[in-house]
């Protein structure tokens, strides 16, 4: 069989099991990892130690698989409906959060497209992962033609905006590879810098994560610093404020699959109620949910900065509870947000 054959074999079996794009790049040292090294020691991760800690490991993806020469590069469109306007006493939550927790999902769908590899090369090793592999998804999906990096730190599709997860399959294989994109079709907007609310985005395709309000709703264990509090808004969990402007987002295709519409949270939520659960009624609650990784006292912590941002009546009385709360993370942010409070 030949290489191009089972490169489109393996690309058509992707597609049938709902991979949305798909291309192939050599696997190789990433061109842009001494950028990645920069942005490591300019200390922009924050507090994601398992970064810098895993920082070798970036910088080949035989770290990931050994024996590695190819990497099948792949989108899933998870693009459902629009957001609703909020009124006060709710929660914006990240369009990515809205449905099922996307890993289980395309973990499943990679693990049919393995087998599926070893049917074609048996004996050729092989290895799916989604974000949670010490590999550069952004670096090799352009390398892999899927398209190119926004100033906004997105993959951005002619297609597809920049509404779909990324994966990618190892291989063993030396499969065909697709032209890498060179192109940059942002130009001259900066609608996302603009919509950025802290100042996250530097202008030039990083972003410093301590000021992002998706690292300080989810990644942060911490306070979130005073100053950047009425940065987050209304947003309870993770924010698309530079996805939300992105031209390239206008006009991208909705996605029919089950597990990314809106499920019980939907599109937000109401933020008191949360200070009704303990720790068993968060789990029985969120454990199947993207929200699972806040953690309850990071979600607490975020509802009461938001009904600082916005206050209304179900908030101060949510906010009296919270600083009885057993978690002093909560018990301090809930006393700041009163602090702040103006109903």
């Amino acid at each position: 069989m030949t290489t191009p054959s089972i490169t489109a074999q393996l690309k058509e079996e992707a597609r049938r099991r709902g991979f949305d794009l798909a291309g192939v790049c050599p696997a190789v040292t990433p061109p842009d990892l001494d950028r990645f090294d920069q942005w490591l020691a300019a200390g922009y991760a924050g507090t994601m130690g398992y970064l810098p800690d895993r920082a070798n490991a970036y910088r080949h993806p035989r770290h990931v698989l050994g024996g590695v020469r190819s990497i099948l590069m792949l989108a899933v469109n998870y693009r459902t409906e629009e957001p609703r306007t909020l009124e006060a006493g709710r929660g914006a939550i990240s369009r990515y959060a809205w449905g099922d927790d996307y890993h289980d999902l395309i973990r499943d769908r990679l693990h049919d497209l393995a087998d599926f590899h070893r049917e074609l090369l048996p004996g050729v090793p092989v290895r799916g992962v989604v974000d949670t592999a010490p590999l550069l998804e952004r670096t090799f999906a352009r390398l892999a033609g899927l398209g190119w990096i926004g100033k906004n730190t997105m993959l951005l599709n002619r297609q597809l905006g920049s509404w779909f997860f990324l994966a990618a399959l190892l291989s063993g294989a030396a499969l065909e590879p697709d032209e890498p994109h060179l192109a940059d079709h942002c130009g001259s907007c900066r609608a996302c810098l603009d919509a950025c609310p802290t100042g996250a985005l530097l202008g030039d395709g990083r972003l410093d994560a301590r000021r992002c309000v998706s690292y300080l709703t989810i990644e942060l264990r911490d306070s979130i610093p005073a100053d950047l509090g009425p940065g987050v808004g209304d947003r309870l969990f993770g924010c698309d404020a530079c996805q939300d402007v992105c031209p390239w987002n206008r006009r991208t295709p909705v996605t029919e699959e089950p597990s990314f519409q809106p499920g019980e949270e939907g599109t937000d939520t109401e933020l008191a109620a949360l200070f009704d659960l303990d720790d068993a009624a968060f789990r029985q609650r969120f454990r199947k949910s993207p929200l699972w990784r806040a953690r309850r006292g990071g979600l607490l912590r975020n509802a009461a900065i938001v009904l600082a941002n916005r206050p209304c009546p179900s908030g101060q009385l949510a906010l009296a509870k919270g600083l009885e709360d057993p978690d002093p993370l909560v018990r301090g942010t809930c006393a700041r947000a009163l602090g702040e409070f103006r109903a």
